[in-house]
Protein backbone atom coordinates (compact mmCIF):
# COMPACT_ATOMS: atom_id res chain seq x y z
CA UNK A 1 0.00 0.00 0.00
CA UNK A 2 1.23 3.52 -1.08
CA UNK A 3 1.69 5.66 2.44
CA UNK A 4 1.67 9.79 2.51
CA UNK A 5 1.71 12.47 4.32
CA UNK A 6 1.84 15.70 5.78
CA UNK A 7 4.33 17.21 8.29
CA UNK A 8 4.00 20.42 10.56
CA UNK A 9 3.75 21.62 13.88
CA UNK A 10 0.75 21.33 15.21
CA UNK A 11 -1.36 19.82 12.99
CA UNK A 12 -4.95 19.53 14.92
CA UNK A 13 -6.47 22.00 12.55
CA UNK A 14 -5.74 20.27 9.37
CA UNK A 15 -7.90 18.72 6.84
CA UNK A 16 -5.73 17.33 4.61
CA UNK A 17 -6.06 13.42 6.14
CA UNK A 18 -9.40 13.45 5.56
CA UNK A 19 -9.74 14.95 2.17
CA UNK A 20 -7.28 12.21 1.13
CA UNK A 21 -8.94 9.45 2.77
CA UNK A 22 -12.17 10.51 0.50
CA UNK A 23 -10.56 10.82 -2.58
CA UNK A 24 -9.24 7.39 -1.97
CA UNK A 25 -12.31 5.63 -1.37
CA UNK A 26 -14.28 7.66 -3.54
CA UNK A 27 -11.09 6.51 -6.57
CA UNK A 28 -11.29 2.45 -4.69
CA UNK A 29 -7.85 3.72 -4.40
CA UNK A 30 -5.43 1.35 -2.05
CA UNK A 31 -3.68 4.34 -0.23
CA UNK A 32 -3.03 5.77 3.51
CA UNK A 33 -2.53 9.77 4.54
CA UNK A 34 -0.94 10.03 7.69
CA UNK A 35 -0.06 13.20 9.51
CA UNK A 36 3.19 13.64 11.10
CA UNK A 37 3.49 16.02 13.90
CA UNK A 38 7.53 16.58 14.12
CA UNK A 39 8.82 18.92 16.72
CA UNK A 40 11.68 19.34 14.73
CA UNK A 41 12.25 19.22 10.87
CA UNK A 42 15.19 16.63 11.69
CA UNK A 43 11.95 13.89 12.21
CA UNK A 44 11.79 14.06 8.60
CA UNK A 45 14.92 11.60 7.60
CA UNK A 46 12.02 8.77 9.31
CA UNK A 47 9.86 9.55 6.20
CA UNK A 48 12.05 8.26 3.56
CA UNK A 49 10.12 5.21 3.09
CA UNK A 50 6.99 7.20 1.92
CA UNK A 51 6.01 8.20 -1.68
CA UNK A 52 5.43 11.74 -1.14
CA UNK A 53 4.13 14.04 1.80
CA UNK A 54 3.12 17.63 2.32
CA UNK A 55 4.27 20.23 4.19
CA UNK A 56 2.86 22.66 6.60
CA UNK A 57 3.88 25.45 9.18
CA UNK A 58 6.68 26.01 10.43
CA UNK A 59 8.62 23.40 7.71
CA UNK A 60 7.87 25.33 4.06
CA UNK A 61 11.41 26.91 4.26
CA UNK A 62 13.10 24.33 6.97
CA UNK A 63 12.80 21.42 4.70
CA UNK A 64 15.12 23.08 2.02
CA UNK A 65 18.91 21.86 3.24
CA UNK A 66 17.14 17.62 2.75
CA UNK A 67 16.09 18.33 -0.48
CA UNK A 68 17.64 16.79 -3.09
CA UNK A 69 16.34 18.50 -5.78
CA UNK A 70 13.40 21.05 -6.31
CA UNK A 71 11.39 22.65 -8.62
CA UNK A 72 12.57 26.02 -10.48
CA UNK A 73 8.61 27.19 -9.11
CA UNK A 74 9.53 26.35 -5.50
CA UNK A 75 13.38 27.96 -6.07
CA UNK A 76 11.90 31.05 -6.93
CA UNK A 77 9.65 31.07 -4.44
CA UNK A 78 12.21 29.90 -1.78
CA UNK A 79 9.32 27.70 -0.28
CA UNK A 80 8.16 24.05 -0.44
CA UNK A 81 5.21 22.37 0.28
CA UNK A 82 5.03 19.35 -1.50
CA UNK A 83 7.71 16.65 -1.64
CA UNK A 84 7.88 13.41 -4.02
CA UNK A 85 10.08 10.65 -2.83
CA UNK A 86 12.02 8.84 -5.14
CA UNK A 87 14.31 5.76 -4.28
CA UNK A 88 14.11 7.90 -0.75
CA UNK A 89 15.55 10.55 -1.74
CA UNK A 90 13.35 13.59 -1.30
CA UNK A 91 12.03 16.12 -4.58
CA UNK A 92 10.73 19.36 -3.16
CA UNK A 93 7.59 21.33 -4.99
CA UNK A 94 5.64 24.37 -4.25
CA UNK A 95 1.64 23.53 -5.31
CA UNK A 96 0.58 26.52 -2.92
CA UNK A 97 1.38 28.66 -5.83
CA UNK A 98 -1.31 26.79 -7.55
CA UNK A 99 -4.30 26.15 -5.10
CA UNK A 100 -4.09 29.86 -4.37
CA UNK A 101 -3.87 31.46 -7.88
CA UNK A 102 -6.56 29.50 -9.39
CA UNK A 103 -8.95 30.03 -6.00
CA UNK A 104 -8.41 33.60 -6.25
CA UNK A 105 -8.88 34.07 -9.99
CA UNK A 106 -12.32 32.08 -9.59
CA UNK A 107 -13.30 33.89 -6.41
CA UNK A 108 -12.35 37.66 -8.53
CA UNK A 109 -14.00 36.99 -11.19
CA UNK A 110 -17.29 35.97 -10.04
CA UNK A 111 -16.93 39.30 -8.67
CA UNK A 112 -16.27 41.03 -12.16
CA UNK A 113 -12.72 42.41 -10.66
CA UNK A 114 -9.67 42.40 -12.48
CA UNK A 115 -6.60 41.13 -10.59
CA UNK A 116 -4.36 43.89 -12.24
CA UNK A 117 -6.31 46.72 -10.86
CA UNK A 118 -5.42 45.63 -7.30
CA UNK A 119 -2.92 46.48 -5.07
CA UNK A 120 -2.80 43.84 -1.64
CA UNK A 121 -1.47 43.24 1.72
CA UNK A 122 -0.02 40.03 2.44
CA UNK A 123 0.17 39.32 6.20
CA UNK A 124 3.16 37.24 7.73
CA UNK A 125 6.61 36.64 5.88
CA UNK A 126 6.92 32.76 6.52
CA UNK A 127 6.58 29.93 3.68
CA UNK A 128 2.73 30.48 2.47
CA UNK A 129 3.34 34.14 2.32
CA UNK A 130 5.92 33.28 -0.18
CA UNK A 131 4.18 31.32 -2.76
CA UNK A 132 1.10 33.99 -2.48
CA UNK A 133 2.93 36.47 -3.29
CA UNK A 134 4.67 34.72 -5.85
CA UNK A 135 1.15 34.50 -7.61
CA UNK A 136 0.40 37.72 -6.71
CA UNK A 137 2.74 38.79 -9.42
CA UNK A 138 2.16 36.58 -11.71
CA UNK A 139 -1.36 38.31 -11.70
CA UNK A 140 0.23 41.61 -12.09
CA UNK A 141 -0.86 42.83 -8.50
CA UNK A 142 1.19 45.23 -6.89
CA UNK A 143 1.82 43.57 -2.90
CA UNK A 144 3.28 44.61 0.12
CA UNK A 145 4.41 42.68 3.38
CA UNK A 146 3.30 43.38 6.37
CA UNK A 147 4.95 41.72 9.63
CA UNK A 148 5.10 42.41 13.22
CA UNK A 149 8.29 44.01 13.19
CA UNK A 150 9.68 46.96 10.82
CA UNK A 151 11.70 46.20 7.89
CA UNK A 152 12.82 47.38 4.77
CA UNK A 153 10.21 47.56 1.79
CA UNK A 154 7.67 45.80 4.43
CA UNK A 155 4.83 47.61 6.26
CA UNK A 156 4.64 46.75 9.94
CA UNK A 157 1.19 46.67 11.68
CA UNK A 158 2.26 50.05 13.43
CA UNK A 159 2.16 51.03 10.02
CA UNK A 160 -1.33 50.00 9.80
CA UNK A 161 -2.51 52.00 12.76
CA UNK A 162 -0.86 55.35 12.55
CA UNK A 163 -2.05 55.81 8.71
CA UNK A 164 -5.13 54.29 7.59
CA UNK A 165 -4.57 55.74 3.81
CA UNK A 166 -2.25 52.39 3.85
CA UNK A 167 -5.49 49.98 3.97
CA UNK A 168 -7.55 52.31 1.82
CA UNK A 169 -5.53 52.35 -0.91
CA UNK A 170 -5.03 48.20 -0.74
CA UNK A 171 -8.33 46.79 -1.25
CA UNK A 172 -6.78 42.99 -1.35
CA UNK A 173 -5.91 41.94 1.84
CA UNK A 174 -4.39 38.39 2.34
CA UNK A 175 -3.48 36.44 5.87
CA UNK A 176 -1.17 34.17 5.77
CA UNK A 177 -0.31 33.73 9.25
CA UNK A 178 -1.45 31.31 11.17
CA UNK A 179 -3.29 33.74 13.74
CA UNK A 180 -7.51 32.70 14.16
CA UNK A 181 -6.24 28.60 13.42
CA UNK A 182 -8.23 26.18 15.69
CA UNK A 183 -7.99 25.93 18.29
CA UNK A 184 -7.08 29.77 18.87
CA UNK A 185 -10.22 30.71 16.96
CA UNK A 186 -9.83 34.03 19.44
CA UNK A 187 -6.70 35.62 17.78
CA UNK A 188 -6.19 37.82 14.32
CA UNK A 189 -3.79 40.26 13.03
CA UNK A 190 -3.61 43.48 14.34
CA UNK A 191 -5.14 45.53 11.61
CA UNK A 192 -7.09 48.70 12.70
CA UNK A 193 -10.32 47.15 11.39
CA UNK A 194 -12.87 50.11 11.59
CA UNK A 195 -10.96 51.34 8.44
CA UNK A 196 -11.96 48.42 6.67
CA UNK A 197 -15.07 49.23 3.71
CA UNK A 198 -16.99 47.05 1.62
CA UNK A 199 -14.97 47.64 -1.51
CA UNK A 200 -12.02 46.03 0.88
CA UNK A 201 -11.01 42.12 -0.05
CA UNK A 202 -10.43 39.77 2.48
CA UNK A 203 -8.63 36.46 1.88
CA UNK A 204 -7.48 33.76 5.10
CA UNK A 205 -5.40 31.06 4.02
CA UNK A 206 -6.90 29.24 7.61
CA UNK A 207 -9.71 27.01 6.66
CA UNK A 208 -10.36 25.75 10.21
CA UNK A 209 -12.52 27.03 11.70
CA UNK A 210 -14.42 28.14 8.42
CA UNK A 211 -14.77 31.80 9.34
CA UNK A 212 -12.44 33.17 11.37
CA UNK A 213 -11.64 36.31 13.76
CA UNK A 214 -10.22 38.38 10.71
CA UNK A 215 -12.64 37.18 8.16
CA UNK A 216 -15.94 37.93 11.09
CA UNK A 217 -14.32 41.51 11.11
CA UNK A 218 -14.52 41.74 7.66
CA UNK A 219 -17.88 40.07 6.67
CA UNK A 220 -18.96 42.92 9.49
CA UNK A 221 -17.78 46.06 8.02
CA UNK A 222 -19.42 44.60 4.20
CA UNK A 223 -16.05 42.73 2.89
CA UNK A 224 -16.02 40.08 0.66
CA UNK A 225 -14.28 36.83 2.06
CA UNK A 226 -12.87 33.99 1.22
CA UNK A 227 -11.37 31.09 3.43
CA UNK A 228 -8.34 29.03 2.26
CA UNK A 229 -10.55 25.69 2.09
CA UNK A 230 -10.65 25.72 -1.63
CA UNK A 231 -6.38 26.60 -1.95
CA UNK A 232 -5.84 23.37 0.32
CA UNK A 233 -8.09 21.42 -2.29
CA UNK A 234 -6.46 22.78 -5.66
CA UNK A 235 -2.77 22.56 -3.72
CA UNK A 236 -3.64 18.90 -2.90
CA UNK A 237 -5.00 17.88 -5.96
CA UNK A 238 -1.84 19.53 -7.96
CA UNK A 239 0.11 18.06 -5.39
CA UNK A 240 -1.70 14.42 -5.89
CA UNK A 241 -0.52 14.76 -9.84
CA UNK A 242 3.47 15.60 -9.10
CA UNK A 243 3.37 12.18 -6.99
CA UNK A 244 1.61 9.69 -9.49
CA UNK A 245 4.45 11.08 -12.31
Amino acid sequence: MQTYGLIGHPLGHSFSARFFAEKFAMENFSARYDNYDLTDISEVEQLRHLQGFNVTIPYKQAILPYLASISPEAQAIGAVNTVRVVDGQFHGHNTDVIGFRQSLCTWLAEQNIGPSSLRALVLGTGGASKAVCHALTQLDIHWQYVSRTPAKGHFCYADLHAEPSILREHRLIVNCTPLGTYPKVGTCPDLPYSALAPSHLLYDLVYNPEETLFLRHGREAGCATKNGLEMLHLQALAAWDIWQK
